[in-house]
């Protein structure tokens, strides 16, 4: 299949062109290497894909999107690019409008000159906002996100089935929680947390400790996408979790002892936007899908902690 992937430079966006590119799909990449991080490492994943084209710039672009389309003859567009971040959010809420919902539009709208092609995005676990039942089930109510960042992955939610209940385009959108791997952004809690663990500083600690979240291996977001790609049908909303919960204390705790090193816990209050917890109910997707997750926390920290110190010698010794 030929495939546009946004975003496909970063960490989960790598992750997936290295499984199209190893099945032998036709990959193209469109990634605007901003420097929300530093960029550098968004080009070393980039060249180390090996037969995909790379395409820079913005999906904002509407002359560049369009452009590309008539040039891929694209199946299937995977949507991954966004500003993300739910406390970065809170900081530039117009900027993060701009590019995820005008992003989106821009893209669902090009669809339009191919109806065939399917549409496959990335939303969050973060539209549940504070809903407090648990695991959190697609048919749940998502009326109250609590940060600039959740309200656009609604949104785009909802600019999506409204696309696809105009123009019939087959469009899957896909919750994701808590993703953490290899390449996982330097920002994210677990690789940060392992970076401080490692140089001996302390770990940013908000709240008491009780708060939860549901922290998904990347292959297993990974196996959840190819699997949308592949059974993507109508308009459908997948979960894609481990379907079982950590506390921040748990997750301290177990990556000290991955790092072999005590940490040191530097105690904040609580930040605005942050939700109590995160829990996927997995169930549509396991019976719709046949999604498996199958890398629990125990075992994934461990595979992270590896590859941290693979990549960084300096402070694997520290």
């Amino acid at each position: 299949m030929k495939i546009l992937v946004t975003g496909g430079a970063g960490f989960i966006g790598s992750h997936l062109c290295d499984a199209l590119l190893a099945r032998g799909d036709d990959v193209t990449v469109l990634d605007n290497f901003n420097d929300f991080y530093d960029p550098a490492i968004k080009r070393g994943n980039a060249a180390a894909l090996q037969g995909a084209r790379i395409v820079e710039g913005d999906i904002r672009d509407e002359s560049l999107v369009n452009n590309l389309f008539v040039e891929g003859q694209f199946d299937v567009v995977v949507h991954l690019a966004a500003m993300a971040g739910v406390r970065p959010s809170l900081k530039d809420p117009l900027l993060y409008q701009d590019v995820n919902l005008k992003g989106t539009m821009v893209l669902l709208e090009a669809t339009r000159s191919r109806p065939g092609t399917k549409f496959v995005f990335a939303s969050s676990s973060s539209v549940y906002g504070g809903n407090t039942k648990v695991p959190f089930h697609e048919d749940d109510p998502v009326l109250t996100p609590i940060s600039p960042y959740a309200a656009t992955k609604r949104s785009s939610e909802l600019l999506a089935w409204t696309h696809h209940h105009l123009f019939d385009i087959p469009t899957t959108g896909l919750r994701f929680f808590t993703v953490y791997g290899p390449r996982q952004r330097p920002e994210m809690a677990i690789h940060k947390f392992v970076r401080l663990v490692m140089n001996g500083e302390p770990i940013p600690f908000f709240g008491d400790g009780s708060t939860r979240r549901d922290y998904t291996y990347v292959s297993d977001i990974i196996d959840g996408v190819v699997r949308s790609i592949d059974q993507c049908e109508g308009y459908e909303i997948y979960n894609l979790g481990e379907s079982e919960t950590t506390s921040l204390a748990e997750l301290v705790e177990a990556i000290g002892k991955a790092c072999g090193q005590e940490p040191i816990i530097d105690r904040q209050p609580m930040q605005p936007g942050d939700v109590v917890i995160t829990f996927a109910d997995v169930s549509k997707a396991r019976e719709k899908l046949g999604y498996q997750p199958g890398v629990p926390v125990s075992r994934g920290l461990g595979l992270f902690v590896d590859w941290f110190r693979a990549n960084n010698p300096s402070q694997s010794e520290v």
